[in-house]
């Protein structure tokens, strides 16, 4: 298989673990509505790197690594739940408004870094990742003839950008949308954002626990 059908392939693979609308996806979009097209981007792009870390292990099979991201699931997706039950919380008390008027450029640059570096370890903390790349990567048959560090990396390259392109274009449509949501508006945007991230977050948790 050429590299360029790799970096294709990879490019799916990207796509379809992104497009589930999960408390990932309703964070970006509150984000994109409450702080703009760039912020929502930003944070996409903390899901799609800690993606393409979870397809790099899977593609060179670092076994040592993924042994221990799958003997301790249940922490690190405990973690994510805390994480995520943590954020709807402050959704719902955080006033929007005060958001949307906040002019500080050096502020807004430290939030960017946050906005990404929180997405980031939300996605990271679910090691079931990795078990969906090893699958996809098996039934697709992509390293069926012979797998080399440029094949490797041109497929992780594809999850990083096929990951990319979905929040980019998530946060410009839903940015196409903005400026429609009067500030007042806002407000409740982030009680019903909150409020569904929580109940997804109690469902997955629910079902790691309890089913």
């Amino acid at each position: 298989m050429t590299a360029i059908a790799l970096l294709l392939k990879g490019i799916l693979l990207g796509i379809i673990v992104s497009v589930p609308m999960g408390p990932v996806g309703v964070l970006c979009i509150q984000r994109t509505v409450n702080r703009g097209k760039i912020t929502g981007i930003i944070s996409g792009l903390g899901a799609a790197f800690a993606d393409s870390i979870y397809s790099f292990l899977a593609a060179f099979g670092v076994s040592f690594i993924t042994d221990f991201l799958q003997k301790n699931q249940i922490t690190f997706q405990l973690i994510g739940i805390i994480a995520l039950l943590f954020l709807g919380i402050q959704m719902i008390q955080r006033d929007p408004i005060k958001q949307f008027r906040y002019k500080n450029f050096g502020a807004r640059g430290a939030t960017h870094i946050k906005n990404f570096a929180s997405v980031f370890f939300i996605t990271l903390s679910n090691p079931l990742t990795i078990l969906f790349f090893g699958t996809a990567i098996t039934m697709m048959g992509i390293f069926d003839n012979k797998f080399t560090t440029l094949n490797g990396l041109m497929l992780v390259a594809g999850v990083f950008a096929g990951a990319g392109l979905w929040w980019f274009g998530l946060s410009s449509i839903v940015n196409r949308f903005r400026k429609k949501f009067r500030l007042r508006k806002l407000v409740y945007l982030n009680y019903i954002s909150g409020a569904i991230i929580i109940g997804l977050t109690l469902i997955i948790g629910i079902r790691l626990f309890f089913i």
